[in-house]
């Protein structure tokens, strides 16, 4: 009789308690050799199975792609190029304009702003079935001053991956940060050294979150990437092939960190 009622109050639980999607980011990973880079093909190829693909648009802004053609851009600036494209999803920051804009295509489902004047922050957990986009915030500087939570790092969990976008950081992430953060495989970093970060203090960010693959993005110069790739050989391998996309998955992470070198190039229909 016990066991009955124990059945019944069980399946009297509202389905609703069951609908957010957790992350798996927090759970460790082992990485095997092999990632793919892809130079020459349309924005709109189909993504092989278990893989995401990373395309670097400008400045800040990646598409990110998954297999079942669920899309992402991020630090959305309303343009992406000439292509006839619409995102599932958009994430956003408003330290600089370069990063966000006030007027998204209203045909964009999700418009993922990073920063919020609720206590704490923004805070978003949004599950597009191939893709888990969420958020850690973050602090930027105003002025003589600063803005609490006036960015956002967004992790996208697709495809077993953990991809990491730290946005315009300007600071080092606390110990809850990095905690919230979890796993991270592969991170698009701003290696600016000045309008975000001094380069020494990003550098040991992306020593401390131990990403299979760090994609340098906010990199301004040719001279300014050196300088980071120059700080970066010691412990990570540099891959500059002159690609603009990056296909990677689980199986393809390298075993050794790399830095991924990526071109910036506007999405473009035939």
């Amino acid at each position: 009789m016990i066991r009955l009622v124990l059945i019944f109050i069980l399946l009297a639980v509202p389905a609703t308690a069951q609908e957010r999607r957790p992350s798996h980011c927090i759970a460790l990973a082992e990485g095997v050799p092999g990632v793919r880079y892809l130079h020459r093909a349309s924005y709109r190829e189909p993504v092989a199975e278990h893989t995401v693909r990373i395309r670097y648009i400008a400045h800040a802004s990646f598409l990110i792609r998954t297999s079942d053609d669920v899309s992402a851009v991020t630090d959305f600036t309303g343009f992406v190029g000439n292509a006839d494209f619409i995102p599932d999803a958009v994430t956003m920051n408003h330290a600089h304009s370069t990063h966000w804009t006030a007027h998204p295509d209203p045909a964009i489902d999700h418009v993922l702003r990073g920063w919020s004047d609720a206590p704490g922050g923004a805070a978003h957990h949004l599950d597009l079935g191939g893709m888990l986009i969420r958020n850690v915030p973050t602090d930027i500087r105003r002025g003589a001053g600063r803005e609490e939570n006036g960015n956002s790092i967004f992790i996208f969990e697709a495809a077993g991956l953990c991809i990491a976008h730290l946005g315009h950081l300007h600071h080092e992430p606390t110990r809850a940060q990095y905690a919230a953060i979890g796993r991270v495989d592969v991170v698009m970093a701003p290696v600016d050294g000045g309008y975000t970060m001094p380069l020494p203090a990003m550098i040991r960010v992306l020593k401390r979150l131990r990403a299979s693959v760090v994609i340098p993005m906010h990199w301004f110069t040719g001279r300014t990437l050196r300088a980071f790739v120059d700080g970066m050989r010691d412990d990570f391998a540099v891959v500059d092939e002159g690609a603009h996309r990056l296909d990677v998955s689980l199986r393809s992470l390298p075993s050794r960190p790399t830095i991924v070198v990526l071109r910036p190039r506007y999405l473009r229909d035939p």
